[in-house]
């Protein structure tokens, strides 16, 4: 009588497979980053607006209008696209 030997191999524990933990590390990030992101929102306070936030913001425009135009940079940014010889100059 012939003596027949398998040669199937074994198979490997789930935990073996290189693609099972490329599967598994995509959500995993996301869980660990939702984590820190709640951690921190939940210790670190929030900013309090002031109550006349919108005077202040006012009273920056003004101290701005006052310094003059911030030429050259608020004309490049004007007249990007103007062709040369349009812009006028101080």
């Amino acid at each position: 009588m012939p003596s027949h030997t398998s040669t199937t191999p074994v198979p490997l524990p789930w935990w073996r497979y290189g693609y099972v933990w490329l599967v598994i590390s995509g959500p995993l990030a996301v869980v660990v980053a939702a984590l820190v992101s709640g951690w921190i929102a939940v210790r670190q306070q929030d900013p309090v607006l002031a109550q006349d936030y919108y005077r202040q913001g006012l009273e920056i425009n003004k101290t701005l209008a006052a310094q003059g135009p911030l030429a050259p940079a608020e004309q490049g940014r004007n007249h990007a696209a103007s062709p040369p010889g349009s812009v006028r100059t101080k």
